[in-house]
């Protein structure tokens, strides 16, 4: 009866109560074809140790000590063991919404200095509670733009991550907002600018981008921009390695920034709960979609927090939202929050430089596909990486991402990554095998 709280006694009250005799006369107005007549098909119930036992197996087959290459959008960092100590902490337990500041002044002071820290990192003037993920974010600054521009056109790098891609195209199939694709420099692995210029049109309301790039090159956001804005059209920057954020210039000549803080102390956990944000400049604040925590002072002069800028229409009058999304990711974005103070402005740019060091050692020992520079991915060359990656992963290895799945014209190649927990016998033995 642990997790099925009602006694016998207790649902006989209850169907007494109802004028019913039984469980099954609750049903009884069902066809007899749709009406399992029997009990369910499951194993009889174990013991909770049984049961912790069992879940200790299964986390036996995990890949528990495998070295690992993989980025693409997930990323392999450390997480410091204060961020779980903080995020359990009382002061930022509160109701799903945190309407009532009264009672809810730890996450609310949470999510603004979040914020802040977004802003900061981003060059951004404002910037939301977060968002489900990046790839969420990814078009809902899309929709943002749109409805700034009034031109409903999207343009979209082709080196923006794939499943963004898939996710914008979803959103956007019921937003009658036609989106486009423009393509990559096969020598450098940047935008193709006069694809880009080529493509623009006085119907095109968003272009967007990625930095680094889905190849893991730092791309051109400031040619991009001057493209954009020349035909009235607004930029959206994306990203998907926060890290990168402590060492590269921030992305200011954006309309829009939206990403992804997996990397900020969130574990990779099967692709997610994740935290996304939108970040953007003072004159688009009342298109932002989601959250905005403001700083007010209470009746007595204290410094205090509460929900601004969130529109009724979020909640009450959906025809006339700016989004579908009311809400953010308040445990996950705390993690990240936590995270960014741990490390402060220095100690994130020493982690970035330590990604950016390996990443180069690395790809100094294969042969990179493209010129352009690169924070801590590269494509690099190599025959039949599927077959290559099966025999890393006998050696405790898990190798990059073979591309041909997502370019068929880099079926020869694959997305490899190295972060501060890279370890130098791994990548020599990676280079070793796939050189």
């Amino acid at each position: 009866m642990r997790y099925l709280p009602k006694s016998d006694s207790e649902r006989r009250a209850m169907l007494d109560a109802i004028g019913v005799g039984s469980a099954e006369d609750l049903f009884s107005h069902l066809p007899d074809a749709v009406r399992l007549k029997r009990p369910l098909d499951l194993a009889p119930g174990i013991s909770e140790y049984e049961i912790v036992d069992y879940f200790r197996q299964r986390a036996s087959q995990n890949a528990n000590g495998y070295a690992s290459f993989l980025g693409a959008g997930v990323y392999n960092h450390y997480r410091p063991v204060l961020v779980d100590t903080v995020v359990s902490r009382g002061e930022f337990l509160t109701s799903y919404t945190p309407y009532q500041a009264e009672i809810s002044q730890g996450t609310l002071t949470a999510i603004f200095e979040f914020q802040t820290m977004i802003c900061q990192l981003t060059g951004m003037d404002v910037a939301n509670a977060s968002m489900y993920d990046g790839s969420t974010a990814v078009p809902e600054a899309a929709m943002m733009a749109v409805r700034a521009t009034g031109k409903g056109r999207v343009l979209i790098a082709k080196s923006v991550h794939p499943e963004y891609r898939q996710v914008l195209q979803t959103y956007a199939r019921y937003q009658r907002m036609p989106v486009a694709e423009f393509g990559y420099s096969a020598e450098a692995g940047t935008i193709d600018l006069e694809d880009l210029e080529s493509k623009m049109d006085g119907l095109t309301g968003a272009v967007i981008v990625q930095s680094p790039n889905f190849f893991g090159i730092v791309d051109q956001v400031k040619a991009a921009a001057e493209i954009a804005h020349k035909r009235g059209a607004l930029l959206v920057v994306a990203f998907t390695e926060a890290v990168s954020l402590g060492l590269l210039e921030p992305p200011a000549a954006a309309d829009i920034v939206a990403g992804e803080l997996q990397s900020f102390a969130i574990s990779p956990c099967y692709g997610g709960p994740f935290a996304g944000i939108i970040a953007t400049k003072e004159k688009l604040i009342r298109q932002i979609p989601g959250r905005l925590v403001g700083q007010t002072t209470d009746s007595r002069g204290h410094r205090a927090f509460c929900l601004t800028l969130s529109t009724r229409e979020q909640h009450i009058r959906r025809e006339k939202a700016t989004s579908n999304i009311c809400t953010n990711q308040a445990l996950i974005a705390l993690m990240a929050t936590v995270f960014m103070t741990v490390y402060g402005k220095q100690g994130l740019r020493e982690l970035a430089q330590q990604n950016l060091a390996k990443a180069h050692y690395l790809a100094g020992k294969l042969q990179p596909r493209f010129s352009g520079k690169f924070f801590n991915e590269f494509v690099a060359r190599v025959e039949k990486p599927e077959e290559k990656n099966k025999a890393l992963l006998k050696k405790k290895i898990i190798g990059g991402l073979a591309l041909g799945r997502f370019y068929p014209e880099l079926a020869d190649s694959v997305l490899l990554c190295a972060t501060e927990m890279t370890k130098r016998a791994d990548m020599d033995s990676v280079a070793e095998a796939l050189a």
